[in-house]
């Protein structure tokens, strides 16, 4: 799919040759792909402290009974 998009050139480049990237459409699917992974990553880091979780819990003893 094409677009125009208006960027930094300068960045863009920065990021061909740290990515080792032939093409820019290259570097810019690996931005948005690492983007869109770290942005998932910080939702659920946000998760932390905030899910109640029984410390009891035998994950183990429950295979067993289904067994």
């Amino acid at each position: 799919m094409r677009s125009n998009l208006n960027y930094d050139q300068n960045l863009l480049e920065q990021a061909k040759k740290l990515g080792g990237f032939k093409y820019k459409t290259e570097a810019v699917n690996a931005a948005l792909d690492e983007f869109v992974k770290r942005r998932r990553q910080e939702k659920v880091l946000e998760l932390f402290g905030k899910i109640e979780y029984d410390e009891d819990y035998d994950h183990k003893q429950a295979r067993k009974r289904k067994a």
